[in-house]
């Protein structure tokens, strides 16, 4: 009588069509994924301690330190803002305007771009600024 040996098979599980697969995952998102592009305008924002971050970058007014503004990094003049702002805005429900301002700009100019919004028919004026945990020494 002949006995034969039973053969044991181990099963091995091949990861490298996963980690290719991750890895062409991973791509895709680091390809598709969106970074807000912020103007070369060069502002020193104000710090707060308490308030709340939000992210709402659609239509945005710039003051730079020198009192220059720029609609959609666009030059603007002082004199046209209400018309810009009005054609801007006509065809959006949303009447929120994003000013940012920079800190040494004198608050007279603020005032008059907040009253040209107000004048345009918009609701809001948000103001952002750069929490005091996120400042760098």
């Amino acid at each position: 009588m002949q006995f034969r040996e039973k053969r044991v098979t181990k099963s091995i599980i091949n990861l490298t069509p996963m980690v290719d697969m991750l890895f062409l995952i991973l791509l895709f998102f680091l390809v598709t994924s969106s970074f807000i592009e912020q103007p070369n305008i060069k502002l020193e924002l104000p710090s707060t301690k308490y308030a709340s971050t939000s992210k709402i970058e659609e239509r945005v007014l710039t003051i730079s330190q020198d009192g220059k503004l720029f609609f959609q990094n666009e030059p603007v003049e002082r004199k046209n803002l209400v018309t810009v702002l009005k054609n801007a805005f006509s065809k959006h429900d949303d009447r929120t305007l994003v000013l940012r301002a920079d800190k040494n700009v004198p608050y007279g100019v603020v005032v008059d771009v907040m009253d040209a919004a107000k004048g345009a028919g918009l609701k809001r004026v948000v103001a952002p600024t750069v929490l005091e945990a996120d400042k760098k020494p």
